[in-house]
């Protein structure tokens, strides 16, 4: 018998109830994976959609992995309960080292599919998933000499998941740019920054060649005759509108190409603002593995650099 067409989406920890208040349909709820009736919708909060979800009959744990295995080769589990035996099933499974990254290694091509238990015997199984990652979540070597805050890992999530980034000597604008993660990362691709910030970057970061710092209110930097920059940074602290509002002068005045902005969200407030940050031309908008109560809006023009 035919199944019913459904859709999973498989929320960060802490942001269920921001993933299920955008989907559309009937809803099931379990633990962090919300499945919604139809096809795939666009979820800003979902860390990993599951595309094809379809469920199957298992009568053993035997079974159970080899119903995974002959769909395909390589599949996390998600648990959200009957965790020794979805951990059984799992552990005969081919093993997914899904190592961290080395910033900029390309990322996994591999399909990973994810899979959980809704009942002992019932698998929900989905071998096209949004993300080539395990739950959506990217881990990376981190640095542990150079980079002020862990902010950092924010642009190198950006870069790795839309493949690109700043090139050798674009001109960039990091606006709130204290303690200078940010900074830090454009520094180290060979960008040239302007750094703008009420309060003053490590002082490591004031010393980085190439880097300029201006003290001050980053939405003071406004298009004029002389501005223009291959990418505007923002991870400024402010009502969503606000910053709404200065990346569309930004935009109207054609006078920079590229775009990556955190919208930052305190308590259920604001959130009006998405669908306004959604229509903005070339427009990504994602929850970060690194974001927390924040999306990240990304516009890049097609001509950019890789």
């Amino acid at each position: 018998m035919q199944q019913t067409q459904i859709t999973a989406y498989l929320a960060p920890k802490g942001f269920v109830n921001q993933a299920a208040a955008e989907l559309k349909g009937e809803q099931a709820v379990h633990g962090r994976l919300v499945i919604a009736s139809g096809p795939p919708q666009t979820s800003y909060w979902a860390q990993n959609t599951w595309l094809e979800p379809r469920t199957l009959r298992i009568r053993s744990i035997t079974d159970g992995a080899k119903a995974l295995r002959a769909i395909q080769r390589n599949w996390i589990m998600y648990s959200f309960r009957w965790h020794r035996r979805s951990t059984l099933i799992q552990e005969k499974l081919p093993y997914v080292s899904a190592r961290p990254l080395r910033f900029p290694e390309p990322v996994p091509q591999s399909p990973l599919g994810s899979w959980t238990l809704l009942a002992p015997d019932l698998v929900l199984a989905s071998a096209r998933c949004s993300s080539a990652f395990p739950h959506g979540e990217v881990r990376f070597v981190e640095s542990k000499q150079g980079p002020p805050c862990r902010a950092y890992l924010k642009l190198w999530e950006v870069f790795s998941r839309m493949q690109k980034m700043p090139a050798q000597g674009d001109v960039c604008l990091d606006a709130g740019a204290s303690p200078g993660g940010w900074t830090w990362v454009l520094y180290q691709l060979g960008a040239s920054v302007l750094a703008v910030d009420r309060a003053d970057p490590a002082p490591e970061i004031m010393r980085l060649p190439g880097v300029t710092f201006r003290k001050g209110n980053a939405f003071s930097i406004l298009p004029d005759q002389d501005s223009r920059f291959d990418w505007i940074f923002c991870d400024v602290a402010c009502y969503p509108e606000k910053l709404l509002e200065w990346v569309s002068i930004w935009l109207n005045s054609g006078k920079c190409r590229n775009f990556v902005c955190t919208v930052k969200f305190q308590g259920n407030s604001h959130y009006g603002v998405i669908k306004k940050f959604a229509a903005l031309p070339h427009t990504a908008f994602l929850h970060l593995s690194h974001n927390k109560h924040e999306l990240t809006w990304i516009s890049l023009n097609v001509s950019s650099h890789n």
